[in-house]
C-alpha cells in the first residue's frame, strides 16, 4: 500500500431514474499506488470513473481529492486541482496536431488572459516558449515525437492512447483515471503505454487508477484491485488474494 489516501469515494452512489449503477461505494486511493478496477460488463466501473472525474454527480455521497470535498466540482476545476482522466474512446482532436493536442494541457497559461496579453507579452511569450519545449520533451518520451506534425486523427488507436496519457500529463496532475488505457491497443504498445506509467509512478509520484477488461494486465501491474459488481464493491486487496476470493467468481459467473 502507498502513503496518505490522496482520492476517496465515500459511500457514493449514482442512480439514473430507476436504475442504480454505482451504489454505496467506498474507495481510498493511496498515493504512489496503481488501483485496478474490475468488474463484468455493467458493474459500474465507468460510471463511478464518471463521478470521480466529475462528469457525472452522485446521487449520494461525497468525492475528496487531498482531504479536501470536491463533490461539487465540475470536471475542469477538479483537472485545475490535479485530477485527470483518459477514455476508453480516446477523445484527442482529430483535426489539430499531435502536438497542438498537448499545447492544450498546461493551465494557467497567461496568454489566455487579456491584459497580459497585451501588457505583458515578453512574459508571455516566455511561457510560450517553455510549454513548446515542455510538448516536445514530452513527445520524446511517449516515442511520439516522429508525429509530432501529424493530425492526431490519423494515429493509429494506440498511438492515440499515448497522446490522451501525454496530453494528460501535460496539466501536471497529482492523480491519473485511466479508463481501459490497453483496450484495442497491439501488445506491443499496450506493453511500452503499461511500463511509462510504471515509470511515471517512480519518477514523478503520479497515483493512477486503472478500469480494466484484460485480468492479466491488472493482477499482474495493479495493487490493490477493488471488484465491483452490480453497483457494490464486493471486494479489495492485494492481486494474490482478489483472484482468491470466492466472490470474485460468483461475480464473474453470477454464482
Amino acid at each position: 500500500m502507498g502513503g496518505e489516501a490522496v482520492l476517496q469515494a465515500v459511500d457514493v452512489s449514482k442512480r439514473f431514474g430507476g436504475l442504480t449503477a454505482v451504489d454505496g461505494v467506498s474507495l481510498d486511493v493511496h498515493a504512489g499506488t496503481l488501483t485496478g478496477i474490475i468488474g463484468p460488463n455493467g458493474a459500474g466501473k465507468t460510471t463511478l470513473f464518471n463521478v470521480l472525474a466529475g462528469f457525472y454527480p452522485p446521487t449520494s455521497g461525497r468525492v475528496l481529492l487531498r482531504g479536501q470535498d470536491i463533490t461539487e466540482l465540475p470536471a475542469h476545476e477538479r483537472s485545475c486541482r490535479g485530477l485527470a482522466r483518459t477514455f476508453q474512446i480516446t477523445r484527442t482532436l482529430a483535426r489539430l496536431t499531435v502536438a497542438e493536442n498537448l499545447l492544450l494541457g498546461p493551465r494557467d497559461q497567461l496568454g489566455e488572459r487579456a491584459l497580459f496579453a497585451i501588457f505583458a507579452r515578453p512574459l508571455v511569450e516566455e511561457q510560450e516558449a517553455a510549454t513548446r519545449e515542455r510538448v516536445d520533451e514530452t513527445l520524446r518520451a511517449f516515442g511520439l515525437d516522429h508525429l509530432r506534425d501529424a493530425y492526431a486523427g490519423s494515429l493509429s488507436g494506440g498511438q492515440r492512447k499515448l497522446l490522451e496519457l501525454a496530453r494528460a500529463l501535460m496539466t501536471d496532475p497529482s492523480v491519473v483515471l485511466l479508463d481501459e488505457p490497453v483496450a484495442g491497443v497491439n501488445p506491443t504498445l499496450a506493453r511500452d503505454l503499461l511500463d511509462r506509467i510504471d515509470r511515471l509512478r517512480g519518477e514523478r509520484g503520479i497515483t493512477f487508477v486503472l478500469v480494466e477488461h484484460d485480468l492479466e494486465t491488472v493482477f499482474s501491474r495493479c495493487d490493490p484491485v477493488v471488484v465491483l459488481a452490480g453497483g457494490k464493491k464486493v471486494c479489495e486487496g492485494p492481486p494474490k488474494s482478489v483472484q482468491e476470493d470466492t466472490r470474485v467468481l460468483e461475480a464473474y459467473l453470477g454464482g
